[in-house]
């Protein structure tokens, strides 16, 4: 039975909306790393603070947790049993990033820190674009160190439907 499951992948792959579902589904508290990292008006709180929230959350018996957030990958591969990675094309990716913004421009998104409202912001368009390039070998690297993990690896949104079914029948038992 998978219990604790990452959900992982580049912004606009829809990680959250994905993980909220799931954790519809599952019925497993569901933590958001944006939650934990981002304070009212964009500010962040410090590495050691996150660090710590972090902690508290990987220390509980069940979870699903979406987030990227590369320099604690390890350290949550290392505590969860099951990895849903939204391995998108990037075209797919930006699409949503822009997708989203205009649902949500100017109010904050369920999965995301108080008074941190929705925005466009083009380096941040740039970065959605070049996250392949740059961290896919890294993220297929941590994977290949976390063998206890089932990883799903989806390379389109419909697959999910078969992604859930499979994570549900073994939640149920």
């Amino acid at each position: 039975m998978h219990h604790k499951i990452l959900v992982i992948g580049c912004s606009g792959s829809g990680k959250s909306t994905y993980a909220r579902a799931l954790a519809e589904c599952t019925k497993l508290p569901l933590v958001h790393l944006d939650r934990l990292y981002w304070r009212p008006g964009w500010t962040h709180v410090s590495r050691e603070e996150f660090d710590a929230l972090l902690a508290a959350e990987l220390a509980k018996p069940a979870w699903i947790m979406d987030g990227n957030y590369d320099r604690t990958l390890v350290a949550r591969l290392e505590r969860c049993d099951a990895v849903v990675w939204l391995n998108l094309p990037r075209i797919v990716c930006v699409l949503g990033v822009l997708r989203r913004v205009a649902l949500f421009r100017g109010r904050v998104r369920p999965d995301m820190g108080d008074n941190c409202p929705e925005r466009l912001d083009f380096s941040f368009l740039r970065w959605v674009w070049n996250y392949n390039s740059m961290h896919r070998a890294r993220i297929q690297e941590a994977l290949a160190h976390a063998p206890h993990a089932t990883v799903f690896m989806v390379r389109k949104r419909r697959e999910l439907s078969r992604v859930t079914r499979e994570l549900t029948k073994k939640c149920e038992g």
